[in-house]
């Protein structure tokens, strides 16, 4: 009898499974596992994956550590596209390189995107793919209405998993040859202004939803980072937050909060349930989605007659920032407490309000309109004129004669 095959039980249970199951994801599930003569049927993945009784994979998965990557590729493998089995090898190399499952899950969305419109044309090979289909991607995203800066995170995804394969020397190098840039327009963060802030705070009488609210208005968190905090990461008597993990770049930071967001915060602590880890939470949940989050906020937006205004959320950071600046706050410590990595990004808030650059504005105009301002300046057509033919003699040698 030889050990190193597979039982008569689990070669049935193969059998059966590869009628129902495509070709490519079965012989990745066992090319990715280490087979022995004693696995039992629904084992010999290496996984535990459960098995219907007609053969089907069942649609739960592992609840380890890895399970939500698990999850991921299952996601993989029921997609129509081709190449899966490379995609499936970078998706894993980010997971071991500890990338978020929320970036693995976008990774996975853009290179989807991207090799379904290949697929489309009529390429179901990616060593065959080109410079060509990197634009055709371009176009089709923008076509779908997706704002520019979408279009370009994707278009940075999608260049990492070209590199990735030109590294393994899938995809020829000439793909990324010339650097393909999208011009995202660099606009003004948008803030509330002082009066909608006030009547927003007016029309809410809820005590959680007033603690929530005026935390993100007075520590400039973002939503995600504030539904993640633990009632441990809060000291009350320091009236500050420690942020372990920033949602966004994963770097540490400590955010204060005022004596008006102490109080609200100290009222939901007299109601809510002591048993909760998260701060806040959905009623009948442990903690609280962004979209309820969000549902909440356009609720009192509504109740204030500010819906129209186009506030989100995340305007509520940028309202912390504009307040904290207009109040003299220096620039690197703004950036310190937004969590930002560069101090070119928080430089942002300053283009959109500076006191000292718009009083001295308004000091010059004022000069200006009671006319006390020393000399004129204008253009001296007769003088330029004379600079443009200096500027021309040298390179023509010779002098320049008047047309007829």
């Amino acid at each position: 009898m030889a050990t190193d095959r597979l039982s008569l039980e689990t070669q049935t249970l193969f059998n059966e499974v590869s009628q129902q199951t495509p070709a490519g994801e079965l012989i990745h599930a066992f090319n990715h596992t280490a087979l022995h003569p004693g696995n039992q049927p629904g084992n010999f993945f290496g996984k535990n994956l459960p098995i219907n009784q007609d053969g089907r994979f069942k649609d739960s998965l592992p609840s380890g550590p890895n399970g939500g990557l698990q999850r991921i590729l299952r996601k993989l493998w029921r997609m129509e596209i081709p190449s899966k089995d490379h995609v499936d090898h970078y998706l894993r190399d980010q997971y071991r390189r500890n990338l978020r499952l929320s970036t693995i899950r976008n990774t996975l969305t853009a290179i989807a995107s991207f090799l379904g419109l290949v697929k489309q044309n009529g390429n179901n090979h990616l060593e065959e793919i080109t410079r060509i289909d990197l634009g055709a991607f371009i176009e089709h995203e923008q076509d779908r209405g997706l704002k520019a800066s979408t279009v370009r995170n994707r278009l940075d995804t999608l260049k990492a998993f070209i590199r990735y394969l030109i590294e393994k020397e899938i995809v020829s190098p000439d793909v990324l040859f010339k650097r393909m840039i999208i011009k995202v327009p660099d606009s003004l963060p948008k803030a509330m202004e002082m009066e909608d802030e006030a009547r927003l705070l007016s029309v809410i009488n809820n005590v959680r939803n007033r603690a929530m609210i005026l935390l993100l208005l007075r520590t400039g968190m973002r939503i995600g980072e504030l539904l993640n905090t633990q009632v441990r990461d809060i000291n009350l008597e320091e009236r500050k937050i420690e942020i372990w993990e920033a949602q966004k770049n994963r770097i540490g930071r400590v955010v204060y909060f005022s004596d008006d967001a102490s109080d609200a915060l100290k009222a939901w602590y007299k109601k809510r349930a002591p048993e909760k880890p998260f701060v806040f939470y959905a009623r009948g949940h442990d903690t609280m989605t962004y979209a309820n989050a969000r549902i909440i906020f356009c609720k009192y937006l509504k109740r204030a007659e500010l819906s129209h205004k186009g506030y989100s959320l995340h305007c509520l950071r940028h309202t912390n920032a504009s307040s904290l600046l207009n109040a003299g706050i220096p620039l690197e410590c703004l950036r310190e407490l937004l969590g930002h990595n560069s101090v070119e990004v928080t430089r942002r808030y300053a283009r959109l309000t500076n006191r000292t650059r718009e009083k001295e504005y308004f000091k010059a105009m004022a000069k200006i309109e009671r006319g006390e301002i020393d000399g004129y300046y204008k253009l001296d057509l007769e003088l330029q004129e004379i600079l443009k033919e200096k500027k021309l003699l040298p390179s023509h040698g010779e002098k320049l004669h008047e047309q007829p």
